[in-house]
């Protein structure tokens, strides 16, 4: 692999250079939704049940996993009565109906900015409007977000699938996309949307969430210098898989790795420049592991390349707020 010129080394200089892009790693609604197991396990009598993974990553999963929380895929293995956490890329309102059914004391970590895309689902169905869907079939967000309206929405995975489209109505028609896609690929969906449907509805504000946008964006700022990329995040993390496929188009080869025992020494041969993120379900403490692990394979410099700092903070359930070390043990069950 032919070094990508940087301007800052020598023909003898044999260190490596590892950027790190900034924002990376956990965003406002992972470090919710993480904390809100986290406090349910102070705060409630055992055993806490989690539908499906709280966020996309392994290694979160499995601490929680290790503290008490148990993980289930469905209702169907929750006991009648029992305290259940919805993850963080929400449900469908079937499956909140299955919950009340089973008297089950929910909390929501669904993250904020999904509730929106919810909202915003359920309005523009209600008016009468197709809603076309952005996104990955089988992703737990699309699920929870196709519920909302099965009736009045259409999925659809590519831009290149938006030619076939037929709708009742071409003139209301509406859409909506799942928070963790790729800007690039979206744009190119909502340019082939409103070019066979001139009247489409836009949201007031864009679906893919901040933190999505902004470590793309922050990846933008190292692909150029960098020989190899690595992301930090799970083989499931939409948004993780994102960043791989942004620097590959940009013909920057990247690999997605859980952490840093994933790292194989052959990437490395011809690399001087090494960029590094992490998606936003993944742990700070993975990068500064993968961080040091090459600095292993030899003598390295470390640069951050920030491309804004973020401050969203998203409050915790009115039920868990003031619970922590501590608090109260409650029984399952009571107010949730």
């Amino acid at each position: 692999m032919a070094p990508k010129s940087s301007g800052e080394h020598t023909a003898d200089d044999d260190t490596r250079r590892i950027l790190l892009a900034s924002p990376r790693s956990f965003c406002a609604g992972v470090e919710r939704a993480i904390e809100i197991v986290e406090r349910a396990l102070r705060s409630y009598t055992p055993p806490i049940y989690v539908r499906k993974e709280i966020v996309h990553n392994s290694y979160v999963v499995d601490d929680l996993a290790s503290k008490g929380a148990v993980f289930v895929e469905e209702l169907d293995e929750v006991p009648d009565g029992a305290t259940l956490v919805f993850s963080a890329h929400g449900v469908s309102p079937a499956v909140r109906e299955e919950a009340d059914r089973k008297n089950l004391d929910v909390i929501d970590g669904t993250c904020p900015l999904v509730s929106k895309v919810h909202a915003k689902a359920r309005r523009f169905a209600a008016r009468g409007d197709t809603v076309v869907l952005f996104g990955h079939s089988g992703h737990e967000e699309i699920e929870g977000t196709y519920g909302e309206a099965p009736e009045s929405t259409v999925l659809v995975e590519s831009a290149d699938e938006v030619a076939d489209l037929s709708v009742p109505d071409p003139d209301r028609v509406s859409y909506l996309t799942q928070t963790t896609l790729a800007v690039d690929e979206t744009n190119d969906f909502v340019r082939e949307l409103r070019e066979k449907y001139p009247n489409v509805s836009e949201p007031a504000s864009e679906d893919i969430c901040y933190a999505t946008t902004n470590r793309q964006h922050a990846l933008n700022e190292v692909i150029a210098e960098s020989d190899l990329v690595l992301v930090v995040g799970s083989t499931n993390s939409s948004n993780s898989v994102r960043l791989v496929e942004i620097s590959r188009r940009q013909g920057t080869p990247a690999e997605l790795i859980d952490g840093a025992e994933d790292i194989t020494a052959e990437w490395l041969d011809g690399v001087r420049t090494i960029g590094v993120t992490a998606g936003a379900s993944a742990p700070p403490k993975l990068v500064d592991e993968v961080v040091e692990a090459l600095r292993g394979f030899g003598p390295a410099t470390v640069a951050e390349r920030e491309f804004t700092h973020e401050t969203m903070h998203f409050e915790l359930p009115s039920v868990l707020r003031g619970a922590g070390e501590g608090a109260a043990e409650r029984p399952a069950g009571n107010g949730g």
